[in-house]
């Protein structure tokens, strides 16, 4: 939900006024309004309809003879660097706007609403900002300032702010686990949304006249649901997702197997059961050994339950449908514990993320879609921040590019037909994927360039690796082992062989890859040679990442003009000792 405040009330205006204003122009609210003395607050379903009130209200509609201010509510804590100025002339260049700022440190624009969000490098500049733009007359235009929140200041307040206390400690002492004991903090509940799967025939009645029955249970359940009516078009279900507390998303998923059962007397359907989507890693948890736990849950709420086989499952969608039949309350009473169990095993699962996300250096693996999204998922352990990550945890996700090597005859699986298959991997991944033309019409091999952010590459190469093992381009029992390269600059390769070749050797030791700087290379026009990796997915993936670590060390004293850091922690032997390979030594430089 996205708080907003609503300011400059007459002491006449009411609930109901402001309820009315918000129909009257379309915009949906969840929950009640919070009234105070001149001003109240309200939910927003999302940022977008969020900034829509504040671009239809603020300053624009009058309620009881005074023009209503609308904004972001953003809490004291979380007032630190992050600003929006609003109103600006919509011709005006966002260069122009930046030197009215104290010291932006990075700024986005969208010119069709003349908006701009400025992040400051300090609270205290953002503090100057507000007190000097506030109503400043540009151009007959009055700027409006006000905080909006940042999420750096949220992950800050988790990690432990610099205000004396102790990391992981918040106002009132230790979240979850002691700070020495290792565990991670764990959130009050898993915001894991409750997915629904409902008959095509039945959206229409579930939304309601321009949205009146969602927006009303929206309000009445405090939830926020996404009915995906765009998606699998012309299917004859489609996905609900309802975002709330567990009691919540029971509320809400009640209200709408009532809309569904009074629409199916008007229908010729046989039945309507309750459909839950679940993601296939939680399936086996809830079916329990035996089919244990799926029995329980059946004699305990008279039921019968079924789930989807693992064959419907695809790349692009990993999630299982169980259904339910019985009585309202009966499946309503199954939800209730399917979902129990689906949030104890996201939650298990999220403790063991934290604990292993040491295997493979600089990745996020919370980023990865191994799990399924939420706003709850606790962020990186605070000593994988620095030392092994490749780009800060504030920061925007570095770009990397990597050269995949693959079976010139593989070429037409990887594109698929009229390039549909690369084009969903490159959704899937959020990477760019481009195959290379070959360099000589007999090539055996063709290069496939990767490009994006290290958990995408993560993505790509797996199902690049996935699919040449099911399209049968290796054998049954044959592992898939693939070339990659990596560029880096010519003064680092020294650094990745190591003294005499100990860093390479210890690279191949403990990654099962084959790792090569080859002796006769040429730096290019960007002084950059190239790494070979040769291995299976994960001990290319090991051995990629350990690069990019000492590739970021070997930069990190340009940058900063710190010393060499300390040899990286976050090795896991993942193989036996490949035997037999090559190494060769320092290329040779301009």
């Amino acid at each position: 939900m996205h708080k907003l405040y609503i300011g400059n009330l007459g002491d006449s205006v009411t609930a109901e006024d402001l309820g009315k204003t918000f129909d009257d122009h379309k915009i949906p609210y969840s929950g009640q309004f919070l009234m105070k003395t001149g001003y109240a607050f309200v939910d927003c379903p999302d940022d977008q309809w969020a900034m829509k009130a504040i671009e239809t209200f603020s300053g624009k509609v009058e309620l009881h003879g005074k023009r209503i201010e609308v904004e972001h509510s953003v809490p004291k804590k979380q007032r630190t660097r992050k600003l929006q100025i609003r109103n600006i002339p919509p011709h005006l260049q966002w260069e122009v706007s930046v030197c009215l700022c104290v010291s932006p440190l990075s700024v986005n624009t969208d010119s069709e609403t003349a908006v701009v969000n400025v992040t400051y490098a300090s609270r205290e500049h953002a503090r100057q900002a507000i007190q000097k733009l506030n109503g400043y007359q540009f151009e007959n235009n009055a700027l409006r300032v006000s905080y909006i929140p940042d999420d750096i200041s949220e992950l800050e307040g988790q990690r432990g702010p610099d205000n004396g206390r102790r990391p992981g400690y918040g106002p009132r002492g230790p979240r979850g686990g002691s700070p020495s004991s290792g565990m991670p903090s764990k959130p009050p509940h898993a915001d894991i949304p409750l997915r629904l799967l409902v008959p095509t025939q039945y959206v229409g009645a579930i939304i309601g006249k321009e949205g009146a029955t969602i927006r009303n249970i929206t309000k009445q359940t405090q939830s926020k649901i996404d009915v995906h009516r765009k998606e699998n078009a012309g299917a004859a279900e489609k996905p609900i997702s309802i975002h709330s507390t567990p009691e919540g998303c029971s509320a809400a998923c009640r209200m709408i197997l009532d809309i569904m059962h009074q629409e199916f007397f008007f229908s010729t359907t046989d039945e309507v059961p309750l459909k839950i989507l679940a993601h296939n890693n939680f399936v086996g948890r809830l079916i329990g050994k035996e089919g244990r736990n799926l029995k329980k849950v059946e004699q305990d709420t008279d039921t019968k339950i079924t789930i989807s086989p693992l064959q419907d499952l695809t790349l692009y969608n990993p999630e299982r449908t169980i259904t339910v039949k019985g009585s309202i309350e009966a499946c309503c009473l199954a939800e209730v514990e399917i979902m129990k169990k689906v949030r104890e095993a996201y939650e298990n699962d999220i403790a063991a993320m934290n604990q292993q996300t040491h295997l493979i250096p600089g990745l996020n693996l919370g980023a990865l879609g191994l799990f399924p999204s939420s706003s709850n998922m606790p962020p990186p352990p605070p000593g994988n921040a620095v030392s092994g990550a490749p780009y800060g945890c504030f920061g925007a996700p570095e770009q990397e590019t990597v050269h995949v090597y693959i079976p010139a005859q593989a070429v037409g699986a990887i594109i698929g037909k009229k390039g549909q298959h690369i084009k969903q991997l490159s959704r899937f991944a959020g990477a760019s994927i481009k195959i290379a033309p070959a360099e000589t019409p007999d090539s055996k091999m063709r290069m496939v360039i990767v490009t994006g952010p290290p958990e995408a590459q993560f993505k790509a190469q797996g199902r690049i690796y996935g699919k040449l093992k099911e399209e049968n381009f290796f054998g049954p029992k044959e592992e898939v082992k693939l070339e990659t390269h990596i560029k880096m600059a010519a003064a680092a390769a020294g650094r990745v062989i190591g003294k005499g070749g100990k860093t390479v050797n210890e690279l191949q030791n403990l990654t099962a890859a084959e790792v090569v700087v080859p002796r006769e290379q040429t730096p290019d026009e960007n002084d950059q040679v190239i790494v070979k990796i040769n291995g299976h997915f994960y001990a290319s993936q090991l051995a990629q990442r350990k690069i990019r670590d000492i590739l970021t060390q070997v930069k990190q004293p340009q940058k900063g003009g710190m010393g060499p850091s300390p040899n990286p922690q976050g090795f896991t032997e993942m193989g036996s000792p490949t035997q037999g390979l090559t190494q060769e030594h320092q290329p040779r430089r301009k």
